[in-house]
Order: C-alpha cells, then sequence, then structure tokens
C-alpha cells in the first residue's frame, strides 16, 4: 500500500537524474577519509557530466556503538567555481526517502549563483538508494497492492487493508534486517556532523527542503555549536504528530486544490463536489486506461490529483486529466500517478516509499487504531471532502504493525545558541502548509528562527519564480546577510 500523502520531496514534482558512486579514488581530499572519484551510470540513466564527482563514507550503523559495525553513505559533490570558496553547501531534498545523489546534478542549475562560493553536496541518507537503500516488495507485489482499497467501507475492505500495511512491514523487516531500527531523522542528523568533518567544514551550511527541514532541525538541535549558514524551504510543522501531520496535508491540498479550482473559473465547494464524487465513482468502478491489466482506480485517482497541485505550472494538465476521467478515461489520471509513484513504462517502481516509511515509522511514536481514525473521520472529511478520507485511514494504516519500535511524538527542534537559521514558508504550499514555518521559527528559539514568508503557490519557495525569495536566500548563504524576522515577499 503507497503512501497517499505525506511530506514529500521536491522531487515529487520534477524528473530524477541517476547517478552511482565510483569506488575510484583521483581526487582524495586528505578530510575524513573521502575518495572523491568519476559518478557511475545506473541502468536508470547515465551518470552526471565530469565535474560531479562521487564517493563513500563510512558510519556507524548504531550511533550508540561508534566503533562497531558501518554502513556506507553515497555521496556526490561538484565544486565552487568561484575563488572566493565558503565551504560546502549540504541539501537534502526531502520525502525522507529522497535520493540526493540523483536529484543533486538535476537541482543544480536553480541553485546556480550559490555554486559561486560553495561546493553543491548531497547524499543519500542512510536506508536510500545507495546508502543501504531499503525494498520492501518487488514491482510485481508492488502493483498488485495497488488494488487494495485505502479507504475500506466494508469489514473485508479493512481486514485487507491492515493485512497488506502488515506485509509490507515484514518485507522491510526481512529487506533491512538490524538497519530498520537504525534509519531514524536523528540517526541521519549525526551522519550529517560526520559529513560535515569529512568535507573539512567547520560549520554545517544546509539547505534542506520538505522533510530535509525537519532533518536540519533535528541537526541544530544536537549540534547547535556547528550550524553555519542554514536554510530550511517548505517546512514540516514540529509541533505535529502523526493526526496533526495528516490534518495539515488534508488543509493544505485542499487550499491548493481550491486555488487551481478558481484559476479556472469554478467555484472551489462546487468544484470539489464534482472530485468526490469522481473518487466515490471509482471506488466501485474503476476506469480503463488503455493499459492491459491497469485500470484507474480511486486511490490512484486521487494520486493522480495531487502531483500537478505541487506546482502552479502543471495546473493545467490536471484540467485535461480531470475532463478525460469524466469521459471515461482514466489514461492521464493514471500516468499521473504513476509519475509519483516513481512507476516506469515498463513496470518498474522506485524504492522512495520504501525508504520513506521505514524511516518515518522509526521517527514516529503513535500507532493510531482503526477505532480512533474511524472517529476521527469527520473531521477529516470537514478539512476536505477531497482528500481527508484518503489522509484519515492512512494515519492508521502506515505504521500499523510495524516491526520496529517509534522513537517520539514529535521531535525536537529547539537550538538554543545556534547561528540564525533562515525558515521560508510559502502560504500556497499543499504538501507543507505554511503554519509549520512559523512553528519550526519559534520552536527553534528566539533569535535563532528567522522566518521568510512568499505569498506564492507550489511546493517550496526557493527558485519558483520570487526574485525576492531567492535574492534573500542567495544573500544570506552568500554573504551573510540575515534578513529581518517576518520580511514577506508578495
Amino acid at each position: 500500500m503507497p503512501r497517499f500523502l505525506r511530506w514529500t520531496a521536491l522531487a515529487a514534482a520534477s524528473a530524477l537524474l541517476a547517478a552511482g558512486c565510483s569506488g575510484g579514488s583521483s581526487d582524495d581530499d586528505g578530510k575524513g577519509g573521502l575518495a572523491w572519484g568519476r559518478c557511475k551510470a545506473t541502468a536508470d540513466a547515465p551518470a552526471p557530466g565530469s565535474e560531479w564527482q562521487c564517493a563513500t563514507l563510512k558510519v556507524p550503523l548504531d550511533w550508540s556503538k561508534p566503533d562497531g559495525e558501518t554502513i556506507g553513505l553515497a555521496l556526490i559533490r561538484t565544486k565552487a567555481r568561484g575563488d572566493d570558496r565558503a565551504g560546502s553547501l549540504l541539501f537534502n531534498f526531502g520525502g525522507p526517502g529522497a535520493s540526493g545523489v540523483s536529484m543533486m546534478p538535476s537541482y543544480a542549475p536553480t541553485v546556480s549563483r550559490l555554486r559561486e562560493r560553495y561546493d553543491l553536496v548531497s547524499w543519500d541518507p542512510r536506508g536510500v538508494g545507495a546508502s543501504e537503500g531499503v525494498r520492501c516488495r518487488d514491482d510485481k507485489e508492488i502493483q498488485a497492492a495497488e488494488s487494495v482499497d485505502v479507504t475500506p467501507d466494508t469489514p473485508a475492505e479493512e481486514k485487507a487493508f491492515f493485512a497488506d500495511a502488515a506485509d509490507f512491514g515484514q518485507g522491510c523487516r526481512k529487506d533491512a534486517g538490524a538497519l530498520m531500527a537504525h534509519v531514524s531523522t536523528a540517526d541521519s542528523a549525526r551522519d550529517m556532523d560526520r559529513i560535515r568533518q569529512a568535507v573539512g567544514d567547520d560549520r554545517m551550511h544546509y539547505f534542506g527542503i520538505s522533510y530535509g527541514t525537519e532533518l536540519g532541525g533535528t541537526y541544530a538541535h544536537l549540534f547547535p555549536e556547528k550550524v553555519g549558514r542554514m536554510t530550511l524551504d517548505a517546512v514540516v510543522d514540529p509541533g505535529a504528530d502523526t493526526v496533526g501531520h495528516a490534518k495539515n496535508q488534508a488543509r493544505g491540498f485542499q487550499r491548493a486544490l481550491d486555488g487551481y479550482l478558481r484559476s479556472t473559473g469554478q467555484d472551489p465547494q462546487a468544484g470539489s463536489r464534482k472530485i468526490a464524487a469522481l473518487l466515490r465513482r471509482l471506488d466501485t468502478r474503476p476506469l480503463p486506461t488503455g493499459t492491459p491489466g491497469r485500470k484507474l482506480t480511486q486511490t490512484l485517482a486521487a494520486t493522480g490529483i495531487i502531483l500537478p497541485l505541487y506546482s502552479k505550472d502543471s495546473w493545467p494538465t490536471l484540467t485535461s486529466a480531470l475532463e478525460a476521467a469524466e469521459r471515461g478515461d482514466g489514461s492521464e489520471l493514471l500516468a499521473l500517478a504513476d509519475g509519483y509513484n516513481e512507476r516506469d513504462p515498463s513496470g518498474r517502481y522506485g524504492t522512495t516509499t520504501h525508504s520513506q516509511r521505514v524511516i518515518s515509522c522509526l521517527d514516529d511514536r503513535q500507532r493510531p487504531t482503526a477505532a480512533e481514525t474511524k472517529r476521527l473521520l469527520p473531521q477529516f472529511e470537514r478539512i476536505s471532502p477531497v482528500f481527508g478520507t484518503f489522509l484519515g485511514w492512512d494515519t492508521a494504516g502506515w505504521c500499523h504493525d510495524w516491526p520496529v519500535p517509534g522513537q517520539h511524538d514529535t521531535p525536537e527542534v529547539s537550538a538554543p545558541g545556534a547561528a540564525p537559521v533562515l525558515v521560508v514558508g510559502n502560504t500556497g504550499d499543499p504538501a507543507t502548509p505554511y503554519e509549520g514555518a512559523r512553528r519550526m521559527a519559534d520552536e527553534l528559539g528566539k533569535g535563532v528562527g528567522v522566518l521568510l514568508t512568499w505569498r506564492g503557490e507550489g511546493h517550496g519557495a526557493y527558485g519558483s519564480g520570487s526574485d525576492c525569495v531567492d535574492a534573500t536566500v542567495d544573500a544570506y548563504l552568500l554573504d551573510g546577510s540575515v534578513p529581518k524576522d517576518g520580511k514577506v515577499c508578495s
């Protein structure tokens, strides 16, 4: 059962470039034992250009046993262009579960100005991609699970829903083994500090997006004295628990859908009722798609509606897909759902969702029951008539019968004594609603969290069309110019 939503990666709305890591040692920098070499091609894509280098960093499997068993983290970098180098700028693109090794080359043009002073560096966090990545099911099993109803209406559907969830967790345990208990956000934050040491930086310069903001906040809490210039964009609310996050996303995606509907001249309430009616029909009568053996189910349709809400530029695609579905053709919404679920035309699926689930279920202590979820469903449906039911049930199914216990209800991000952290919130962000940015700035602490607001649309603010946002972030990262807390870009 793929997770219907959650905060996710910036990569949800863009194509990922894949890159492997070389075992060569053509450029050993002598700082922490990193042997940088040419990146290898993978089965999915050619290697990135010669300006990119890859390396593997060994870190403890269990940070409470620093001299024990180790695992390898895959890293990628491109060197700063200018002579006035400030250090390395480490990126995390979200998920949890997004591959930084794959995403960094494709994102580099967006942050090309930052490359004047920084080496651009990213990595696959533990349990992701080339860093001991977890795969809980094979492609056939993933496709078969598309038939599971994630908004169960009968006892039989409910039984199948929870059985599928438990089966997924067992598949993760079989593949990950001992690693499954050591892929938390706190574990990755400690890995980040080892990366900082390995690249030779005294302080952590960091750009976190979506879930990467939670990871950055956790790092700031654990290592406040090591915080350098840190930007957090598309901010996950650190004060929300499992149910709170689901309600936040129901609210955020409904807001984005309302904005989309208004842009097409529709009344948001009437338009939402029409889409909700389409999804109800699909619950019992999936649409043909033109692809043998595959139909557009209710869950796939909802997922397909979600993807174009990540970016205003994709709204016309949503119009076309919805019109096709109303005509009885599910192919366009299926293609959008496949994009979100990382399914290629040959039927191969990516594993971002697998890593996401393993990491988030180790982080999250809450395990809502079916009975608790049923009591909450009316609240979810009031928040969003389109997405509420999916997100409500997701709170119960995502970590159901998980093989390892969760660690906390909410992450700790207070960072007294840290350098100023620039927190960027977008009022129209569907996946990480704006309220989370204010909460993050507050919880980092007075004099640490500095809030920059953009009145825009889409997931994330930097590089999304606001010269004001881009100039403010660039001035902070390149020159150390901290804006006034509460600055607004409209």
